[in-house]
């Protein structure tokens, strides 16, 4: 059979970026390649534990089909020889990219294995850096692309929102928008449907606790944690909630007494505004106190016999007093 060439590059790498665009973009790179060559057979290596042998295997002709589409995850755990073997691959693919099976590498980034990752340009490797999403503005920019690509929109408020308290999770975030495009034909989505969309979400339910227990209402804060307990929420997610609230009040402090600027704080902009807001009242030993209270709480929460509702309600009542002592 005479040789069929084809457009997919023959040596892929995705590296570093956000962890869940990462891997999403080596699926998105694997489902092109099954496209552009639907009779290869597909493997998978982790470079953490595969050699060499492994690897020149996945790449040569099998019984089943005479080109593979290989991912090799964790390319910067390869050893020498494996990596001395991908880039003697990807030189000799690169040249002549007929019959040849297509590599898709995911590299998590970083110093290790750069040495590897460098070579493999050089050989002529095709190299995609997926967006860390380190700072706010880009994980809001995330958001909004989200929607976009789903031919909706999203209010900035909304958007905001969702960052705040989704940011540290991609994955989550990226499904909190699919689903609220597949839930409601609104356009653009507001900050209310958001809010009403999330009601359900363990996180959302702590942070709602938190921020009724940092305005004051402390009657209304310790019902809405035991209903939320009493719904299946976890304690440990409430306190994670109330953690990440103080954390941020300590980073506003900082940035309010020049401590810190607004860009070492690495909080979302609409955030760290609010949060200056609810500084008043607030001390460095108030603020020490109610941590070390959530500590025990923590503790709590993972020791036989602890009480953590009880040790959350202590909590609570600290925050809504800004971790003064009782009158």
């Amino acid at each position: 059979m005479a040789a069929t060439k084809h457009t997919f590059p023959p040596f892929y790498i995705v590296c570093g970026g956000d962890s869940y665009l990462n891997e999403e973009a080596v699926r998105d790179m694997r489902r092109q390649a099954s496209a552009a060559r639907p009779d290869a057979e597909t493997v998978e290596l982790d470079a953490s534990t595969a050699d060499r042998y492994a690897f020149d295997e996945a790449v040569s002709p099998s019984l089943l089909s005479p080109v593979s589409i290989v991912t090799v995850t964790n390319m910067q755990n390869a050893d020498e020889q494996l990596g001395d073997s991908m880039v003697a691959y990807c030189k000799q693919a690169v040249a002549d990219p007929g019959q040849t099976s297509i590599v898709i590498a995911q590299h998590e980034g970083g110093p290790k294995g750069k040495r590897l990752l460098d070579e493999l340009t050089r050989a002529g490797a095709r190299v995609d850096k997926p967006a860390d999403l380190k700072n706010p503005k880009a994980k809001v920019q995330f958001v909004t692309s989200q929607f976009e690509q789903r031919h909706r929109r999203i209010e900035p408020a909304a958007a905001q929102q969702l960052v705040a308290v989704l940011g540290e999770r991609t994955g989550e975030l990226a499904a909190m928008c699919e689903q609220l495009c597949f839930d409601f034909d609104d356009d653009p989505i507001g900050l209310d449907r958001v809010n009403q969309y999330l009601t359900a979400n363990p996180q959302v339910t702590g942070f709602t606790v938190a921020d009724t227990a940092m305005a004051g209402n402390t009657t209304q804060a310790i019902i809405a944690m035991r209903s939320a307990v009493q719904q299946g929420t976890d304690p440990i997610a409430l306190i994670g909630a109330l953690a990440l609230k103080l954390r941020t009040i300590a980073k506003a402090s900082a940035v309010r007494a020049g401590t810190i600027s607004v860009a070492e704080a690495k909080t979302n902009p609409w955030v760290m505004r609010n949060t200056m807001r609810q500084l008043t009242g607030w001390t460095s030993a108030g603020l020490s106190a109610c941590i070390q209270q959530l500590a025990w709480a923590d503790e709590q929460c993972k020791t036989n016999g602890g009480d953590p509702v009880y040790a959350l309600e202590q909590a609570i009542q600290l925050i809504a007093r800004k971790g003064r002592p009782v009158a």
